[in-house]
């Protein structure tokens, strides 16, 4: 099971028992980047009880000057041992924390809590559990200054047995300690690229694994001195790193997505969580894919979805739906694939959630499937399909996404304002770079 169950009680108790030294309370900030704080065993029953104080003013995406103090208020359901810590002279847990206001009302500009508001959305509608499995691909370098990778291999390779074959056994281990259930592992298409997928499971449980995974996969790695990046597209000419998320919605026991006798056996309700998906894919596209790195990998020939349409053997498509196996009805899911692992899943989840509820309220109509290969054809022959790509760049992306009244709502007005505005601030970063292509190519001509 991925989820504990722990109370204050349960994890005051471990504490005790375990010798824990020091409990670090996680949060992220609206790009996703993990933030902590830690306390003693002395300190943590106030600290379960009410929430640690902190300056919110310094966080990204979060409070101005004047309206700084937040709380940190810890879900004890979240606590694990963190495996890669010194040995039992130094053990270390941790819990993801709640940010709440110094009245106690959840933060607006806490990502973890615009997830919760958009799962108390799906309920209004009739749904339990918003299910996802994403499959996160990254890369072991030398070292965190140059992308140089560690072996050679290609997808699925055996032989080599690097040392990434290692690193990922251990990382795996790491996970199952702490209560994550991994699916598989492999090495994937490029040279020094790896992929460890865990077991689908509800979105909020999910984000927080996710969270792990990747400092799991970082703290891992840096113990052999391996530099573990999340990088969308660290190398030219090679495929870069996606998350293919595959998401299903359940009422109790029974997915919501599975019809019998229907086409690709999907319901009323799984084509129009679809369609919502596709209608929105343009406006979702800066939170699933924020960086201006991502859009290096969102280019036609690498493997990378950026046709908006669907299928189900179609991997050029930007939505695939997994073959139906006999008695596997809950496996009955659709399988978005042009978000990448450097976002923030607790916004991505949000938007991917948001996207299909809006398709099941609006009954938003499914065009027919694709199963032609996208890339082999012309703009042209695109447009007559009725084919649009995703936003080529950051900046598209960021223009498309605020004008979104949809993304907005799904957001909120506070995290909607300040991640729009962090972006637009990285690509007058970014454009106002002179690259080694531009001196390359126009230095001996201009």
């Amino acid at each position: 099971m991925r989820k504990r169950n722990y109370s204050k009680e349960d994890v005051l108790k471990i504490v005790k028992e375990k010798k824990v030294k020091f409990i670090k309370f996680w949060f992220v900030d609206i790009l996703g980047q993990v933030k902590s704080f830690a306390v003693t065993p002395d300190e943590l029953p106030a600290a379960m009880e009410d929430g640690m104080g902190f300056d919110g003013s310094s966080i990204e995406g979060f409070a101005r000057i004047f309206e700084s103090d937040l709380i940190g208020k810890p879900d004890p359901s979240t606590f694990t041992i963190l495996p890669w810590r010194p040995g039992e002279s130094a053990v270390v847990g941790r819990m993801f924390c709640d940010v709440l206001t110094p009245e106690g009302e959840p933060y607006k500009g806490c990502p973890r809590n615009i997830l919760k508001k958009n799962l108390e959305k799906m309920k209004e509608a009739g749904f339990d559990s918003f299910n996802v499995g994403p499959e996160l691909e990254y890369f072991y370098f030398k070292n965190n200054h140059t992308p140089e990778v560690m072996d050679e291999g290609g997808y699925f390779d055996l032989l080599p047995l690097d040392l990434g074959h290692d690193l990922r056994r251990d990382t795996i281990l790491a996970l199952q300690e702490m209560g994550i259930p991994v699916e598989y592992s492999h090495h994937e298409v490029a040279p020094g690229q790896h992929e460890i997928d865990l077991r689908y499971g509800p979105a909020l449980e999910m984000a927080d694994d996710v969270i792990t995974y990747k400092a799991t996969v970082k703290a891992i790695a840096m113990q052999s001195d391996v530099y573990a990046s999340f990088m969308p597209k660290p190398i030219a000419g090679v495929n870069g790193s996606g998350m293919h998320t595959h998401m299903s919605l359940f009422n109790k026991e029974k997915n919501t997505f599975y019809k019998e006798g229907q086409p690709y056996h999907l319901s009323p309700e799984a084509k129009h969580f679809m369609a919502g998906v596709l209608k929105h894919s343009a406006e979702i596209c800066a939170i699933t894919n924020q960086w201006v790195n991502s859009y290096k990998r969102l280019v036609p020939g690498f493997e990378a979805p950026v046709y908006i349409a669907w299928g189900q053997k179609n991997r050029s498509a930007m939505v695939r739906v997994p073959m139906y196996k006999p008695g596997k009805e809950k496996a009955t899911r659709i399988e978005l694939r042009f978000p990448d692992p450097a976002c923030n899943p607790y916004l991505a989840f949000s938007v991917m959630l948001a996207a299909g509820l809006e398709g099941i309220k609006n009954k938003y109509a499914l065009k027919d499937a694709s199963e032609t290969d996208m890339f082999k054809l012309s703009a042209r022959e695109l447009d007559k399909m009725g084919i649009h790509t995703l936003p080529g760049s950051l900046i598209e992306a960021i223009q498309t996404a605020e004008k979104s009244d949809f993304l907005k709502s799904a957001l909120g007005e506070h995290v909607f304002g300040k991640f729009i505005e962090n972006k637009k601030i990285e690509w007058d970063r970014y454009r106002t770079q002179v690259t080694d292509y531009e001196i390359n190519a126009y230095l001996p001509i201009l």
